[in-house]
């Protein structure tokens, strides 16, 4: 069926792609202005959402056996050869460093006549809060002059696809950034476009300016509207999926044909019916459903993470067990086709789904609907699982694979907070997901492309952006913190100095914007922005409690704080002694001004505020994280903060904290027990881990995925001891395990632990380190040196 052949050739074009080497690019193409012009339809302003069809055909007297382009669009692209699906892109970015492909598609080409085809669309006003534009454009470059043929000028034809527009989703009433839905026309489409002839009736694109790189500027230096840069990650993977089973029908008896895909199900004339899908588990991917006659009627595909709840007939944000259907209502984002009767009709939307249940809701006229297949494609960054962990609690396993499941479906072009409502990469999340990465696939790329992408995202008074890329511009001072603090954990785990070396002035004016509003007594007085820290039920959307002249904050301060001790890491590794000084004295001085202020004797812990009316978790975390005290009073301060259920409790994201500070303190084995109100969420059907605890409104949220992290670097104990990950400092605590078996991907081999662990708490078993590494175990109460290949421990 069409959609098997799509997917399949969508798979080998991702697999060959991954196997490309930026070596591919011309290199003149990176210093020189491009031949190819950026070219559009002539009758539109640029602006306007729409979707384009651009063709050219190319003859060949034998199928030549390279053949390189490199190509991009804006809003998007997919692009055809001889009518099969070769690739999609361009990876999201800003317009100063907007992102092209390298192909070789000579595998698709043969003798005779080739049909270049590209579907180019611009979603307008409409389009995902992550996507930039400058307008609708495709460019296509020869990488050589033998492939000068393909280069995009005006004997490419162009035509609008009238059959799409796109709507609104507005009645979901949470923040939802994603996109629009999308409305096809069947009988306005021009079918088998990709191969037709009818292409030469299509009007000639328009010519815009030459393609364009940052090192091609010349003459008077006028910067163009997009500057291209070489992608810099892999394709994104792509799988061909099946539904795992239908839940519910109405107004038709039997519906697993479509989904099995041995027999079709039919809608009779003049009916409304209804089908429940579920996948099993969330997914991001791309559905395609094949589909025959039912003329003049609509089929209305709507996706959910869950299904919700009603009360007097309306949804809530009640989702309860997500197995359970009965008594539940679908709500959810949604694409619309109406059928133009023809026969093996085929529609995948435009842009990727999130969704875990799918329903269809068709409304036949006088023709009957034939339904003869429903799959998806998944799609996501092409992590591959490099590292293991198992121990003999099933519960952290099952966690594990939740936490896996949560990191891949945040990670596609670029990271970002939850696949389904939103799609922007906030710094909060990126940096946990930098360290899973790290630890799980040994793939840094994602890691260091999103370091790269708010660096970009600098204002002119020096902070990053929240989110980036984004369209919609956002400030929390707090994540241009955070921003720095995952430099610093690249530093650490990647061998990586010119890259980190050109953050440093970044870091210095962030940290100079902060000093900026440090007041006369020591303390941070009132910060411009959003102060997003936590979800907390007491915290007014994020906010740290502030005094009434909305300043002085314990809980930013010491964050402040936290990040200037990060900082002087990199200012120590990169030869910075004087300024390293300068800022431990600033750090120093906003830090006693804290302690002076809001520490309270009667309660024995830090206040929110010098008023010393509210008290929270998180302040008392980071006065642990910046040493504020000496280590006996650090761990009964942890003590009393875990066990006291009166202050602000920390939510999953902040959570990520919390273990830091525990480990800090000695408190590490404590960590496993923590772990069980995961596990209820596991049993309450989730099979990934949500923004916070219900009520939420993602059931997918990247910063909750910490477990996929800190099983590696905290259970297992393994953590890079310098920088560059040079050496390893492995300081296992397993809690109540028996035993624990651990491998994590290291740039030189993989590091592999296998222990087990006394009634007495003693452990026992083997480490293993690549050839090259080094380090030192902390266990059994003492230090041992370690070197590379196999130790064995013995208590």
């Amino acid at each position: 069926m069409k959609n098997s052949i799509l997917t399949f050739v969508s798979l080998l074009f991702v697999l060959s792609l991954n196997a490309q080497k930026r070596n591919e690019i011309n290199p003149d193409l990176l210093t020189e202005e491009w031949t190819a012009k950026w070219i559009t339809h002539p009758e539109i302003a640029g602006e306007e959402a729409g979707v384009f069809l651009f063709k050219k055909v190319l003859t060949f007297e034998v199928a030549p056996q390279e053949y390189i382009i490199n190509l991009s669009a804006d809003n998007r692209y997919i692009l055809y050869i001889n009518g099969k699906v070769v690739a999609r892109g361009p990876a999201r970015s800003d317009l100063n460093r907007w992102l092209f492909e390298t192909i070789n598609i000579a595998s698709y080409l043969k003798q005779g006549e080739n049909h270049i085809a590209a579907k180019v669309w611009n979603m307008g006003q409409l389009k995902p809060a992550a996507q930039m534009s400058y307008e609708t454009g495709l460019i296509v470059q020869g990488n050589t002059e033998k492939e000068k043929a393909i280069n995009t000028d005006k004997s490419w034809r162009v035509t609008v696809d009238k059959a799409y527009s796109f709507y609104k989703i507005a009645h979901l009433k949470r923040y939802y950034a994603s996109g629009p839905g999308e409305m096809f026309i069947g009988n306005l489409h021009p079918w088998n476009w990709e191969m037709s002839d009818e292409y030469s009736t299509w009007e000639h694109a328009q010519e815009g300016t030459n393609g364009a790189t940052l090192k091609s500027l010349s003459g008077t230096g006028r910067l163009g509207k997009r500057m291209l840069f070489p992608r810099s990650i892999p394709m994104m993977e792509a799988k061909l999926q099946t539904f795992a089973a239908v839940r519910r029908t109405v107004g038709i008896k039997n519906a697993e044909g479509l989904i099995i895909g041995d027999k079709v199900v039919k809608i009779p004339a003049n009916t409304t019916a209804k089908i429940l899908l579920d996948q099993g588990h969330l997914t991001n991917a791309y559905p395609q459903l094949i589909y025959s006659k039912g003329a003049n009627g609509t089929i209305k595909i709507t996706y959910a993470e869950s299904l919700f709840i009603p009360k007097d007939g309306e949804p809530t944000f009640d989702k309860g067990n997500r197995d359970v259907v009965e008594g539940k209502v679908m709500w959810g984002n949604s694409d619309v086709i109406e059928p133009d009767g023809g026969d093996n009709r085929y529609f995948e939307p435009l842009w990727w789904r999130c969704f875990r249940y799918v329903e269809l809701e068709i409304t036949t006229k006088d023709e009957p609907l034939v339904l003869e297949q429903f799959k998806s494609e998944f799609t996501a960054y092409p992590l591959s699982l490099k590292s293991e962990f198992k121990c003999d609690n099933p519960q952290l396993n099952r966690i594990f694979d939740v936490a896996w499941r949560t990191q891949r479906l945040c990670a596609g072009e670029t990271f970002f907070d939850c696949p389904y409502y939103e799609q922007l990469q906030y710094t909060g999340d990126t940096r946990i997901q930098g360290l899973i990465t790290a630890y799980t696939s040994g793939d840094t790329l994602l890691w260091k492309d999103a370091i790269l992408d708010y660096y970009d995202s600098r204002l002119p008074f020096g902070l990053t952006q929240s989110r980036y890329p984004s369209s919609s511009p956002q400030i929390i001072a707090t994540f241009s913190l955070v921003w720095i603090t995952m430099v610093s954990d690249y530093m650490m785990h990647c061998k990586d100095d010119e890259f980190i070396q050109k953050m440093i002035p970044s870091i210095l004016e962030i940290l100079n914007w902060y000093d900026e509003r440090v007041e006369s007594n020591g303390m941070l007085g009132k910060l411009e922005s959003w102060l997003f820290v936590d979800w907390v039920d007491e915290w007014q959307t994020g906010y740290p409690p502030l005094t009434k002249e909305k300043q002085y904050s314990s809980v930013i301060g010491l964050q402040y704080v936290y990040t200037i001790q990060k900082a002087l890491a990199i200012f120590d590794a990169y030869g910075m002694p004087g300024v390293k000084k300068q800022w431990a004295q600033k750090a120093q001085i906003t830090q006693k001004a804290i302690l002076d202020n809001c520490w309270d004797e009667e309660k024995q812990m830090l206040a929110d505020t010098p008023d010393k009316e509210t008290f929270s978790q998180h302040a008392n975390i980071l006065a642990v994280l910046t040493n504020s005290y000496n280590t006996e009073k650090q761990k009964e301060l942890i003590k009393r903060i875990l066990s006291d259920k009166e202050i602000s409790q920390t939510s999953y994201y902040f959570d990520f904290y919390k273990v830091e500070a525990m480990k800090k303190v000695g408190l590490g084995d404590m960590y496993v027990k923590t772990l069980s109100p995961l596990s209820n969420l596991i049993d309450n059907g989730l099979t990934t881990f949500p923004e916070k605890a219900d009520p939420t409104r993602s059931d997918c949220h990247a910063w909750s995925a910490s477990p996929a992290y800190y099983f590696f670097s905290l259970v297992c104990g393994i953590e890079p001891a310098t920088p560059g990950f040079k050496t390893v400092r492995i300081e296992p605590h397993l809690g109540d395990l028996e035993w624990v078996e651990g491998t994590v991907p290291h740039r030189l081999g993989e590091i592999k632990i296998n222990l087990e662990q006394k009634k007495n708490k003693k452990i026992t078993g083997t480490i293993t380190l690549p050839k090259g590494l080094e380090g030192t175990f902390v266990g059994n109460g003492k230090s041992l040196k370690l070197k590379s290949g196999v130790k064995k421990m013995l208590h």
